[in-house]
């Protein structure tokens, strides 16, 4: 479900950005409108690259990262406790 809210919100940006980018006035020069043009197609640009960010999952693997690390760490102790049980039943 997360993924069909993103791709819908996307197709909605990408939509608006059809819709809006031809009707702005966008010239040489800093005029208000000018700016106010490119400040909203910096935006809407944010929009699409945050839902695009998402769906391509992008941060998947970071986030199993720290997954990896405790699991390996976990694996070294237990690794060190059955040494330790095998020196103490060596030294009996």
């Amino acid at each position: 479900m997360k993924g069909a809210k993103n791709v819908v919100y996307l197709g909605l940006t990408l939509g608006m950005l059809a819709f809006a980018v031809p009707r702005l006035d966008i010239d040489a020069g800093w005029t208000a409108t000018n700016v106010f043009g490119a400040a909203w197609i910096g935006f809407a640009s944010l929009v699409v690259a945050a839902h695009l960010h998402e769906l391509l999952g992008v941060e998947e693997e970071t986030k199993r990262e720290p997954l990896k690390v405790k699991r390996m760490k976990r694996w070294q102790l237990e690794q060190a406790l059955q040494g330790r049980r095998k020196l103490l039943q060596l030294k009996k």
